[in-house]
């Protein structure tokens, strides 16, 4: 008997090898498609967001799509499987055009890396490149490749021009991130004494102005542009993506189109004696493959085209008017932060230690020619992509005549030379982008009106609504709430903005004899408040212990989804106790008993704010329970009245707490991780848009005297209430 695998005269059997080969292919062509959805969507998420250098966010440069890609290639370096058929060597071109697609796709995504994950990536992609170019070397020698050699030979000319540029950009991220990031913090640093220079002179003149604008929509809006501007045009995508290496790249992008386009052409119209006969092993995949790599390479080249299109209609506007910032020569400078890198490595010295000073010699003469060599490749990288990228501006300017995007980019970018030049000053670009200042100006005042607007389409009309109805002149609900004269059990813990709500929005939900719709408004109102008490007490760290706001969340969870107040069904207790009163003091006894049997065991270390969220909830519902109890009679009576008191109380913290909102849609202006800077302000405008009518209401109103950290803490809010201090009224002094 032989042995397994083997055939009867002891020879292996490899009759069955190429059996599975057709369902890899249909692997491939999976991988292929994956490819194909992720470019398609980067590129459908640039139209919907007119970002037209195209941000690479579901298919970038990493371990996910360098693995999709290597399935997705397999054909052009498979050395030993038979292609006899025109369609079988050209999925082998398809595949190597591919490469070349995904290349152009990569570049902005080089800007949000860190160096490590930069290299790492990098040499991955490398190692890739180099392989497939050898085996297809190797092909074409052996015959396994014997259709579309020329295109071959041009397509692995084009992936190693493409690995170049890509090589080229990633040595360039580093010193352009520093850069920017230099003057991102001098702009910030300018902004902050402008506003401090305003503050100090306004102050000199009347102290109460100040205040007037601290709900000025105009002035925040004004911040959140300038803070736009910068984070825009400092975008790592967005400056790699308007860089002449990403436009160089969507040059041989496009030229790699043309070649398949030739080649496919030629296959479906050369008759069948210019091919060979036979069928390859992977069979009717073949087909699945050539079509999903085929539609890959065609949207997968959108992103690339556009980029450059974009920046050659822009350079030739600016070749017809005569730009000034930007002579004709400095096209083809190649700027310093091309070169810095590299020039530093040059002069720093050998990171490793060498005994023989004849040894030590040989590594600097070594290591200075080798760098030497490297910055005249990438300056002659540089120029190239510099060449390629303006070569066709005349065409291009003779083109955008006919086109009415290009004459109406061309309009818009003539009426912002005559806008205001501040919002231009705080434009962040690298040496030798003096000319695009208007264009990225242009682009990012668009985008920040945009999601202003967008945000006025969302507003919150509950809280809105809430605000306008209930808010008292001097928010006096932030002190009535909860009353000193009663007595506490153990220590009492410090206030918060969120669980004095969610505890007063308990009680009206447990009230009888309300309208439901209205119990409904209430609740949204109070669902889109929290959203804006917990990004304050996010930004500005109101002394809120995380205990605190689990017993919030805890809380609110059960009101707004079941109707319960920690474990108890407020629904149940309405039908057990008729009365509003008897209800209220139901549920303070079940929150004292709670807290009572916790502070009499409890250890002495322990301070409030570690204390166990059910007795932190407890806590509150007992002391408000309490207040609202000891002077129930004369100062409600009857379920309306304490129904309207309790929404007046929620509107008063809620308002109180929202006076913190200018302060903080400044704070997301700035943000110190260049990456995220842009996401951080986009926030920042959408958020100005959302609370613009709330920023409105709460300016006609009078607040007390208390500076900055203080409008923070509630418990300042009540103290000022105390002290009963002047209240100043930013509409009496517009």
């Amino acid at each position: 008997m032989g042995l397994h695998g083997c055939s009867a005269t002891g020879e292996l059997d490899s009759e069955n090898f190429s059996e599975p080969l057709p369902w890899i292919g249909f692997y491939i062509a999976g991988a292929s498609f994956l490819c194909l959805l992720a470019m398609a969507i980067d590129a459908f998420h640039g139209f919907r967001r007119q970002k037209l250098w195209f941000p690479c966010k579901f298919f970038s440069l990493n371990a996910a799509s360098l693995t999709l890609l290597a399935i997705a290639t397999k054909l052009p370096v498979d050395l030993s499987t038979s292609m006899p058929r025109g369609e079988e060597q050209l999925t082998k071109l398809s595949g190597t055009i591919l490469i070349c697609t995904a290349m152009g796709n990569f570049m902005p995504s080089l800007g949000t890396m860190e160096d490590s994950g930069l290299f790492s990536n990098v040499l991955a992609l490398v190692i890739l490149v180099i392989t497939m170019v050898i085996n297809i070397g190797i092909q074409m020698g052996t015959g396994a490749i014997y259709a579309f050699l020329p295109e071959h030979t041009i397509i692995m000319f084009f992936m190693i021009v493409l690995l170049a540029i890509l090589v080229s950009s990633a040595l360039t991220v580093p010193t352009a991130k520093q850069l920017l990031e230099h003057q991102y913090k001098k702009k910030h640093k300018q902004r902050q004494l402008e506003q401090q220079y305003d503050k100090k002179h306004k102050l000199a003149l009347d102290e109460e102005v100040d205040k007037a604008e601290v709900f000025c929509v105009d002035k925040l809006k004004e911040t959140v542009n300038k803070y736009w501007m910068m984070a825009h045009s400092s975008s790592p995508q967005y400056v790699l993506g308007r860089s002449v290496t990403c436009i160089a790249s969507g040059v041989f992008c496009l030229l790699s189109v043309l070649i398949l386009l030739e080649a496919l052409v030629r296959t479906f119209t050369s008759s069948s004696s210019d091919f060979c006969s036979g069928q390859s092993d992977y069979k009717w995949s073949i087909e699945l493959i050539l079509i999903s790599q085929l539609i890959a390479v065609g949207v997968g080249n959108i992103a690339p085209a556009f980029r450059w299109y974009n920046a050659i209609s822009f350079r030739s506007l600016e070749s017809q008017q005569g730009s000034p910032e930007s002579p004709k020569g400095s096209w083809f400078k190649v700027e310093e932060y091309w070169i810095q890198r590299l020039v530093k490595w040059n002069k720093s010295p050998l990171p490793f230690r060498i005994s023989s000073r004849r040894c030590r010699k040989i590594a600097h003469v070594s290591k200075h020619g080798i760098l030497d060599a490297c910055i005249g490749i990438q300056t002659a990288v540089v120029l190239v992509c510099k060449f390629v990228s303006l070569a066709p501006i005349l065409p291009v300017s003779w083109l955008s005549t006919f086109l009415p995007c290009c004459c109406k980019r061309q309009r818009n970018l003539e009426s912002n030379r005559w806008e205001s030049e501040d919002p231009q000053g705080f434009v962040l670009h690298l040496e030798g982008e003096d000319d695009l200042v208007h264009l990225i100006m242009e682009s990012g005042q668009q985008d920040t009106e945009k999601w202003i607007e967008k945000g006025r389409n969302n507003e919150p009309t509950d809280l809105i609504n809430l605000l306008k109805s209930n808010l008292s002149e001097g928010f006096n609900g932030v002190a009535e709430f909860d009353s000193n004269q009663i007595p506490p059990i153990g220590e009492k813990p410090p206030n918060c903005w969120a669980l004095p709500v969610v505890t007063l929005t308990s009680i009206a939900v447990a009230l009888p004899y309300i309208d439901e719709n209205t119990i409904r408004s209430l609740r949204q109102a109070v669902n889109e408040g929290l959203r804006y008490v917990r990004l304050i007490e996010a930004n500005l760290d109101a002394n809120e212990s995380s205990r605190m706001k689990e017993a919030t969340d805890i809380v609110w969870r059960g009101t707004d989804v079941y109707d319960r107040w920690l474990d108890k069904d407020l629904h149940k207790l309405v039908t057990e106790e008729k009365y509003a009163a008897k209800i209220i003091g139901r549920l303070s006894e079940i929150a004292k008993e709670s807290v009572r049997n916790f502070t009499d065991g409890r250890v002495r270390e322990t301070g409030p704010g570690e204390w166990p969220v059910e007795v932190l909830a407890g806590s509150s519902m007992y002391r408000i329970g309490e207040t609202i109890l000891q002077d129930y009679e004369d100062k409600f009576g009857t379920v309306d009245k304490l129904f309207q008191w309790l929404r007046k109380t929620i509107a008063d913290i809620l308002g109180a707490c929202l006076t913190n909102l200018p302060r903080v849609i400044s704070m997301e202006c700035f943000c110190g991780v260049i990456e995220v800077r842009e996401d951080s302000v986009r926030d920042a405008a959408y958020l100005l848009g959302e609370a613009e009518t709330i920023l409105v209401t709460l300016g006609e109103r009078k607040f007390p005297d208390l500076d900055p950290d203080q409008m923070a803490n509630i418990d300042e809010w009540r103290l000022s209430k105390l002290r009963k201090p002047c209240l100043l009224s930013p509409a009496d002094n517009v």
